[in-house]
C-alpha cells in the first residue's frame, strides 16, 4: 500500500483549506461585500481536489485505462482521421473543441438569479457530471475504433434505442453548430480587427501543422513558441489593419461571413486532422487559457467586489427579464458547457478518440479539459456579477420591456429595484467606445464590459474601450474553434449513420463518402444560418430557443449510452458514476422541455406563446418582437416548430433511456445474452506520457525506448 508523503500530505491540506474558505464565505455571506476572489478560490480548489482523486479513482479503478493497449490512432493510422497526436496538441484541441458559446454566454445570462446558483451548479456539475461524462465517453470510443456516439447507442443499446440515439444526436447537432456560426457572425460583423486576426490563425495553423510533420517532427516546444508569436503578431496587426485604409477590406457583411464560415468548416473538416484543425485548436488554446489565466490574476490582484445579489428574487419567480422560468430547471439549461454539455460527447466520440497515443491520457484530455473550461466559465459569471446590476439588466433586457432611451430603461430597471441613472448608462456605453449598451443581449457584450472592468483596473482606465473591443475578439475566436471541429464531428456521425445502409461510409475517410458527408453537414447548417442571417425571425434563429434543451437532451443520451457500457463491461457496482448524473440531467431537461411545452406562461410555453400571437393575428394587433403582420405569422410558425421539435427530442430520449434500462436489466438477470462490439487487444509499441509532465517512471520508459520509432 502505497503511503503519502508528509509534504504531499501538506499541499493538499492548503488546497483544501483553501477551497473550503471559498465555499464558506460564498455561502454564508449576506447583505456584505463578497470579493470575487472567493469564487476562484473555491473553483480551483475544488477543480485540484477532484482531478487529482475523483478522476485518477475513475480512470484507473473504475476504467481500468491500460497503458499497453494500442488505441484506434496507432493501430489505423491513415494520416487524415487517425494520427498519433502528441499530448499537449490534442489536450489543446480538445478544450478548443469542446469550448464554445456555452461557457462564456451561459452563466452570464444564469447571473439574473445571482451568482451562487450558477457557482454551485458549475462547479458540482462539472466535477460530478460533465467532466466524468467527457471521460468515459472518450474511454469507451477509443475502445471502439473511435465510434461516433450515435454508432455506439446503436451498436450497445440496440437498433431501436441507437437508431432515436441517431437521428436526436445528428439534429441536435445541426442546431448546435447553427447557433455557433450565427453568434460568430453577429461578433465579427463590421469588426475588421477581429474578422483579420481570426483569419491570420489559419496559415499560421497551417505553418505549425506541416512543421510538426514535416520540418520538425515532435518538436512541440518549438512550433509553440513560433505560433503563440506569430498569433500576438496576428493580435496586434488586427487593431493596425481596423485603424487603417486596409479596414474596408476586412469589413465583411453577415451573408458574406456566412459564406466564408460554410467555406472553412468543409475545408476544415476534410483536410488531414494533422494539417489544419488540430494545430489550430492547439494555437488558439494558448489565446484562451492565456486569457482566463490573466483574468483570474487580475480578480486576485484587484479583488473587484461581487455587486450582483447571491440570489435574486428572479430565482422563485421566474419573471426575469432576461429568460423566463425558475431557477428549476432553467438555471441548469441555461448554464450547459462549464457544467454538463452533451456537445462535448460529439467530440469525445469524435476526433479525439482518433487521435490519443494512450488510454492513460484520457484523464488529462477528457476529464482535465473540462475542468479548464468550466474554470472559463466561473470567470464569465464573475464578469457578469461584478458589474453593476443595473447596467447588467440593461444591458440584457430586450428593447420591448426596457425602451430605447436611457431614461426610460434607468425608470424601468429601477422598478425591478436595481438603480442605475440615465448617466451611468450613457457614460457606460461611451467607456468602451460604444453608442449604446442597451439591450445588447446574448451575453456576450456583458462578459466583455466585465472583461475591460477587470482589465482596465490593472492597466489604467484608458484602456477599457480596447479590452471591451478585445474580449469580443475573444469571444469570437473562442467560438470559432468549436465550429470546425464540431463541423468535422457531424461528418463521422452522418457517415457512421450512412454505413448501416451503404457499408463503405463506415470507413470514415473513404473519400467519396468524406466529401459527400462534409457537404451535407456544412450545407445543413449554412442553409439554416444563412436564412437566419437575412430573416431576423426565422432559420437558425428559429431554433435558438431550443438551444440549451438540445444540449442538455444529448448529454442525457451520452450518459444513458456509459450507464450502459458501464453496466454490460462487467462495472455494475460503478454504474452510479454516470447513473447519478443521467438521473439529474433526465430530470432537469424533461421538466424543462414539458415547461417548454405546455406551460401557461406565454413567456415560457411555444404553445401558449403560439395561442397569445395567434389571437394577436386574429384581432389585427402587432406585439413585440414583432413589428409587421408578417412577423407576427412567423412567430406563430417559430412557435409550434419549437414546440414540436422540443416534444419529438424528449421523446427521443425518453426511448434511448427507457431501452438503455432495459438492456441493462436484461444484462444483470441474463448476462450471457449481452454483447460487447469493443475492438480486440493489440499491444501498444507507443511510449509516450500519461499527463502533461511525465513521471519518473515514465522519463526511465522514454530513456528505455531512445532509438525506435515508437518513441513519441
Amino acid at each position: 500500500m502505497r503511503i503519502a508523503n508528509p509534504r504531499t500530505v501538506v499541499v493538499w491540506t492548503l488546497v483544501t483549506l483553501v477551497g473550503a474558505a471559498g465555499w464558506t464565505v460564498l455561502a454564508l455571506s449576506r447583505d456584505e461585500e463578497v470579493s470575487a476572489a472567493w469564487m476562484v478560490a473555491a473553483a480551483l480548489g475544488t477543480y485540484a481536489i477532484a482531478y487529482r482523486f475523483y478522476a485518477k479513482f475513475i480512470a484507473y479503478k473504475v476504467l481500468k485505462a491500460d497503458r499497453t493497449r494500442a488505441t484506434p490512432a496507432e493501430r489505423l493510422n491513415n494520416g487524415i482521421d487517425f494520427h498519433p497526436t502528441d499530448r499537449r496538441v490534442l489536450l489543446g484541441h480538445h478544450f478548443a473543441a469542446i469550448a464554445g458559446a456555452g461557457p462564456l454566454v451561459g452563466p452570464v445570462l444564469a447571473a439574473q438569479m445571482g451568482y451562487l446558483p450558477g457557482t454551485i451548479w458549475i462547479i458540482a456539475g462539472v466535477v460530478f457530471a460533465g467532466a466524468v461524462q467527457d471521460m468515459v465517453v472518450l474511454f469507451f470510443s477509443t475502445r471502439r475504433d473511435g465510434r461516433s456516439l450515435g454508432q455506439m447507442a446503436r451498436e450497445e443499446i440496440g437498433p431501436f434505442g441507437g437508431a432515436a440515439a441517431l437521428l436526436a444526436a445528428f439534429a441536435i447537432m445541426i442546431i448546435l453548430l447553427g447557433v455557433l456560426a450565427l453568434v460568430i457572425v453577429n461578433a465579427l460583423a463590421q469588426s475588421p480587427w477581429g474578422t483579420f486576426s481570426i483569419g491570420m490563425t489559419i496559415p499560421i495553423a497551417l505553418l505549425m501543422g506541416f512543421y510538426l510533420r514535416v520540418l520538425r517532427p515532435g518538436r512541440v516546444a518549438e512550433v509553440s513558441l513560433i505560433g503563440v508569436a506569430l498569433l500576438l503578431l496576428a493580435l496586434v496587426a488586427g487593431r493596425w489593419v481596423a485603424e487603417s485604409s486596409w479596414a474596408e477590406t476586412f469589413t465583411l457583411a453577415p451573408s458574406t461571413l456566412v459564406v466564408w464560415l460554410v467555406a472553412y468548416g468543409f475545408i476544415a473538416s476534410i483536410l488531414p486532422v494533422w494539417m489544419l484543425l488540430a494545430p489550430r485548436d492547439y494555437l488558439s488554446t494558448f489565446m484562451k487559457i492565456g486569457t482566463i489565466v490573466l483574468l483570474a490574476l487580475g480578480v486576485v490582484i484587484t479583488l473587484p467586489t461581487l455587486k450582483m445579489d447571491a440570489v435574486t428574487d428572479f430565482a422563485s419567480r421566474g419573471d426575469g427579464p432576461v429568460f423566463a422560468g425558475s431557477l428549476f430547471p432553467f438555471a441548469f439549461i441555461t448554464i450547459a458547457c462549464g457544467a454538463l454539455s452533451g456537445f462535448h460527447a460529439l467530440i469525445s466520440s469524435g476526433t479525439t478518440p482518433k487521435m490519443i497515443q494512450k488510454e492513460t491520457q484520457i484523464r488529462m484530455i477528457g476529464y482535465g479539459s473540462m475542468l479548464m473550461e468550466s474554470s472559463v466559465a466561473v470567470m464569465a459569471l464573475i464578469a457578469a456579477s461584478i458589474i453593476d446590476p443595473g447596467l447588467y439588466f440593461a444591458m440584457n433586457a430586450p428593447a420591448g420591456v426596457i425602451g430605447t432611451t436611457v431614461e426610460n430603461a434607468s425608470q424601468v430597471v429601477g422598478s425591478w429595484g436595481y438603480q442605475i441613472s440615465p448617466q451611468d448608462l450613457a457614460q457606460a456605453a461611451k467607456s468602451v467606445e460604444e453608442s449604446t449598451l442597451l439591450s445588447r443581449t446574448g451575453g456576450a457584450p456583458t462578459l466583455a464590459v466585465g472583461v475591460s472592468e477587470i482589465f482596465s483596473q490593472v492597466t489604467g482606465g484608458g484602456l477599457k474601450a480596447f479590452w471591451y473591443h478585445f474580449a469580443i475578439m475573444f469571444e469570437a475566436l473562442f467560438i470559432l474553434t468549436a465550429l470546425d471541429a464540431g463541423t468535422r464531428v457531424g461528418r463521422f456521425m452522418l457517415q457512421d449513420m450512412l454505413g448501416n445502409v451503404y457499408r463503405p461510409f463506415r470507413n470514415v475517410s473513404w473519400k467519396p463518402g468524406l466529401l459527400i458527408t462534409s457537404a451535407l453537414v456544412c450545407g445543413l447548417w449554412g442553409y439554416f444560418l444563412w436564412v437566419g442571417v437575412h430573416e431576423p425571425l426565422g432559420g437558425i434563429n428559429q431554433l435558438f430557443p431550443i438551444f440549451g434543451i438540445s444540449n442538455q437532451l444529448l448529454a442525457a443520451v451520452a450518459l444513458a449510452v456509459c450507464t450502459t457500457l458501464l453496466v454490460k463491461s462487467g462495472r455494475l457496482k460503478w454504474a452510479w458514476i454516470t447513473g447519478v448524473p443521467l438521473a439529474w440531467d433526465a430530470a432537469v431537461t424533461l421538466t424543462a422541455s414539458w415547461q417548454k411545452v405546455f406551460s401557461s406562461d406565454p413567456k415560457v410555453g411555444f404553445f401558449k406563446q403560439r395561442q397569445v400571437f395567434q389571437d394577436a393575428i386574429d384581432r389585427g394587433e402587432v406585439l413585440p418582437p414583432a413589428k409587421t403582420m408578417d412577423d407576427m405569422h412567423t412567430v406563430v410558425t417559430n412557435s409550434t416548430v419549437d414546440g414540436v421539435l422540443s416534444a419529438i427530442l424528449a421523446l427521443l430520449i425518453v426511448v434511448v433511456v427507457v431501452d438503455a434500462a432495459r438492456v441493462c436489466v436484461r444484462h444483470v438477470r441474463r448476462p450471457a445474452l449481452s454483447s460487447l462490439s469493443e475492438a480486440p487487444y493489440v499491444e501498444s509499441r507507443i511510449v509516450a506520457p500519461a499527463g502533461l509532465f511525465p513521471t519518473k517512471e515514465e522519463k526511465e520508459e522514454a530513456r528505455d525506448a531512445v532509438g525506435t520509432e515508437t518513441r513519441v
